[in-house]
């Protein structure tokens, strides 16, 4: 049985090209690797192509394009028969919709309100304007309402199989509610003259038999549909539906179909519609991803039922909670899925769960029944942040200032992006907030004088200050520190009010804790007060996404390695102390939650973020490099008016970006050259500033598109690469001796470690779709095989080939499986080292009971490579560690020497023991 906690896992992207059944076939290579669970992406029932998962339509079934049930159950042997257990994604918050394959979503759009389905969706069905009865709003259309009527787009169908009606628009169905059947088989046997034929009189006496409000009713309808199939003249059918075909010269038909259409519960329009108008919640501003109410218990039941049955069946370890941050109340959420986890396997060991959660600089995780950790976001970023040179970030800022002409502050940046965001992509999501805060208010005499206008305002500078992604309320009182976010939130809010205050900020305040419901407050709703408090926290958190990751993080670039999910671009590095005191805190509070140097969602591979990190210490190198290769790059920029393509600041990101995922053994073929650009595209886009992906701007996404063609064209631009080239060569060395050390402390420091698909070779991948590309499993498992005794000295000359990468992958997790409980339960303990270059060198202690293991890692390796243009002289490193209390083969005394513990490799983890038996520090269990 594979250990109930991992030691090692490994992600992997299951599509339809790459199914269970290849998934099954590299299990053994992951075994050879050193892995103890397998970590796949989303595994049920999702949108047809899907290249991700997360549009899942259906929670009951297995994804049929995966291979379905049979093939999971052949994946489930392999990884059984290899003693690997099973982490999968699963996504609570949100369900694919839309199109025709959500039974759920299309139940709901026949039925509307009623349908029993509609209490998982978080719908605001009396919201739609100047409409006389609700509904939901459908921004599916590519062009307006009206022009999509007259030109056809939008055509009735009957399905025989079903003998149920439906509008199409393409390839989205759009039930029509069965109380409009009557009407519409009355207009089809007028439309085909056909009431004297016994078809024709049977669907009349059909129709005449549900009269009345609503009917035929849910529990009518399915004999209604029964006995239209059964009678349906196929011809009187054919010629009925032109009685709704509409077109431009066919205006009393297209008048029909509208009449038609807006008696439903549902309202067509323009997909720009959704950012003011779409009256869903939705994940981010993705009009395809319906937020799921799963705190409704029957919606939770329903969508968990697949998950509680693999547990049940011994065939599910551990689950990834996919954006636990859009969920009403995660605490509640947690402790449902323990309680689940337990009914199914019972309570005799823990249940390995961890949450996508992305903490923001000095926040910390709440704690949440049965959670183990988060994916690693944030440690993944301490290791960046320890690596960097904080001397070279100094530098770094005044060439970001020069080039951007800005202060290298993020908040600024932050907060432009938060207010963009509210005016354009999630317009809709704050009306309904300002709308429900302002009902509140006119709910009592005392605040009734607040305006919706000044309301509005105050809401949105409280969102524009808020910090983090959200706080944790449920419908009791705030924690203490939810209530100081808030308050502190406030006050920087009200710093900003120019107009007169009157207790609105306080009216607000005690709205977001709740407060207002206090015994002895005037009376509010109390329905409304907790809805907008806790709708709120669902809101925070878009807002934050969209604003830093996908805005901020592609505006402001004085040094890429730094912009990544959950990270600080304005960082100074981290010092040693630092880092240490917080991976004691870790060893203490959450020992067991992931450690990430790649996922599907970074914004570049693990091994190009570890190239542009050395960037901070050859700044003066970098800079220079940078104002040359404008000059020679210049001729090939794109000017129309006063625009430039690319703009100053985002050519400076472009020459990182090639540093970062320039090939290291082969040219820069016409493939590269389209990565780059398409990561161009959709770095420019997200960026929002010259163009957006709700208003492209084709001339200068043109301009881009050239320019990275001319500079990567060896006729027009052979100094420049020639340039490039020498840079990256360095750079490469630099950014591989750093990935070797980060891939060191991602094994051997508290968490688990996690490997995303293909990176055990150089990751110089780009943000998605490029870092989903197929990984060669065969070319990894041969190189694998061919490395049972490694030649560090020979890896070491070969390092441009990944094997070296490759082989320390597999000797770290040799070393976790031999140490487990030294690697999975110790402690940590920082190792004092002194010398010239102490601050090269990172060294702890991991430690239980008497077994232990030594780590030394080495940084900032510019000064010992010649700037990168050799392989490091490791008997240069002029530093030794203090080692008193261990004992080791081959280690005499209280100090070792960083040249000896780096004879063979620039890192080393060495198998010890303490003198005595220490204690470890308690850690927190949970199950």
């Amino acid at each position: 049985m594979p250990p109930a906690i991992p030691l090692a896992t490994y992600r992997l992207q299951l599509t339809a090209d790459f199914d269970f059944d290849k998934a099954a076939a590299v299990v053994p290579y992951l075994k050879s690797l050193g892995i103890t669970h397998l970590y796949a992406s989303p595994v049920m029932k999702a949108r047809k192509g899907s290249t991700h998962g997360y549009d899942t339509v259906d929670h009951s079934q297995f994804n049929p394009e995966l291979g379905g049930e049979a093939g999971f159950a052949r994946l489930s042997e392999a990884l059984r028969q290899n003693d690997l257990g099973l982490i999968i994604d699963f996504v609570p918050n949100h369900v694919g919709v839309h199109f025709a394959d959500n039974p759920w979503w299309l139940d709901v759009l026949e039925w509307g309100p009623t349908s029993p389905h509609a209490v998982a969706f978080d719908i605001d069905w009396d919201l739609l304007p100047h409409r006389a009865r609700g509904g939901v709003l459908l921004p599916i259309l590519g062009s307006s309402y009206g022009e999509a009527l007259e030109r056809g787009d939008i055509e009735l169908r009957y399905d025989a199989g079903e003998g149920s009606l439906s509008a199409w628009y393409f390839e989205h169905r759009l039930p029509i509610a069965p109380e409009r059947y009557g009407e519409m088989l009355r207009m089809f046997v007028k439309e085909a003259d056909a009431a004297e034929t016994e078809a024709g009189k049977r669907l009349l006496a059909l129709a005449a038999r549900y009269t009345g409000l609503r009917r035929p009713n849910r529990k009518e309808a399915p004999g209604f549909k029964a006995e239209l199939k059964e009678i349906a003249d196929a011809a009187i059918i054919a010629r009925g539906l032109a009685a709704y075909r509409a077109a431009k010269d066919r205006p009393a038909q297209t008048l029909a179909l509208h009449h038609l259409l807006e008696r439903q519960h549902y309202k067509l329009g323009h997909w720009r519609l959704a950012s003011s108008d779409i009256n869903y919640r939705r994940f981010f501003d993705v009009n395809g991803l319906a937020g799921l109410r799963v705190e409704d218990p029957g919606t939770f039941a329903a969508t968990h039922r697949l998950v509680k049955q693999l547990v049940a069946d011994g065939k599910l370890h551990g689950i990834r909670l996919d954006h636990v941050d859009g969920l009403r109340d995660p605490a509640q959420y947690c402790q449902r899925l323990r309680r689940l986890v337990r009914d199914a396997q019972g309570n005799t060991k823990p249940f390995y769960t961890v949450i996508e959660k992305i903490l923001c600089e000095h926040e910390r995780l709440p704690h949440f029944a049965g959670v183990q950790g988060t994916t690693g976001y944030e440690w993944m970023n301490v290791i960046t942040q320890v690596l960097v040179d904080a001397k070279g970030l100094e530098a770094l800022d005044e060439t970001w200032r020069q080039v951007s002409n800005r202060p290298p502050r993020l908040a600024p940046y932050v907060k432009e992006a938060k207010r963009r965001v509210l005016e354009t992509l999630l317009t809709s999501e704050f009306i309904v907030l300002t709308r429900l805060l302002a009902r509140i208010a006119n709910g009592h005499y005392s605040t009734r004088d607040f305006s919706a206008d000044s309301l509005r305002q105050a809401l949105e500078l409280y969102v524009l200050h808020f910090p983090v992604y959200r706080t944790y309320l449920t419908t009791s009182a705030p924690a203490a520190h939810d209530r100081k976010l808030i308050e502190d939130t406030i006050a920087r809010a009200r710093a900003e009010w120019f107009a007169a205050d009157e207790g609105i900020f306080d009216f607000l305040r005690d709205a977001l804790t709740m407060d207002l419901l206090k015994p002895g407050r005037p009376p509010h709703s109390a329905p409304r007060v907790r809805r907008f408090a806790l709708k709120v926290q669902q809101f925070t958190g878009p807002v934050m996404a969209k604003s830093l990751e996908d805005t901020a993080f592609y505006q402001f670039h004085r040094l890429l390695a730094l912009n990544e999910v959950g990270g600080d671009p304005a960082s100074t590095g981290l010092t040693i102390p630092a880092f240490h005191e917080a991976m004691r805190a870790r060893a203490r509070e959450w020992p067991q939650g992931m450690t990430a140097t790649a996922t599907h969602d970074t914004k570049r591979g693990e091994d190009a973020r570890a190239r542009i990190a050395a960037l901070s210490e050859i700044p003066g190198e970098w800079t220079s490099a940078v104002s040359r290769w404008k000059v020679l790059n210049a001729p090939h920029l794109a000017l129309h008016g006063n625009l430039r393509a690319p703009s100053a600041t985002f050519e400076y990101m472009l020459y990182q970006t090639l540093l970062g995922a320039w090939p290291l053994q082969s040219p820069a073929d016409a493939g590269f050259v389209e990565r780059i650009q398409a990561y161009a595209l959709k770095a420019a886009r997200e960026g929002k500033e010259e163009t957006s992906w709700l208003n492209p701007h084709e001339i200068y996404e043109t301009g881009l598109r050239d320019f990275v063609a001319k500079i990567l064209d060896p006729a027009q631009s052979g100094e420049f690469l020639g340039a490039l080239q020498t840079l990256a060569r360095r750079v490469a060395l630099l950014g591989a001796l750093n990935s070797l050390s980060q891939l060191t402390l991602k094994a051997t420091l508290p968490g688990v470690p996690d490997f995303y698909q293909g990176t055990e070779f150089w990751d110089l991948s780009l943000v998605d779709p490029d870092n989903r590309r197929p990984v060669d499993f065969s070319a990894r498992d041969t190189a694998l095989g061919s490395l049972s005794g490694p030649d560090w000295s020979s890896l070491i000359k070969a390092w441009p080939d990944g094997r070296i990468k490759l082989a320390w992958t597999r000797h770290l997790l040799k070393l976790r499986n031999e140490l487990a409980g030294v690697f999975a339960q110790g402690d940590y303990q920082s190792l004092e080292v002194h010398g010239a270059h102490a601050d090269h060198v990172i060294a702890f202690a991991r430690r239980h009971d008497r077994a232990a293991a030594i780590v030394v890692v080495g940084r900032l390796f510019a000064p010992f490579t010649q700037g990168g243009r050799e392989w490091p002289a490791l008997d240069d490193f002029d530093a030794t560690i203090d080692i008193t209390g261990y004992t080791a083969p081959g280690l005499a005394g209280n100090e070792l020497l960083v040249a000896q513990a780096f004879r063979d490799f620039p890192a080393a983890v060495i198998e010890a023991r303490t003198a005595g038996a220490i204690r470890p520090a308690r850690q927190r269990v949970r199950a």
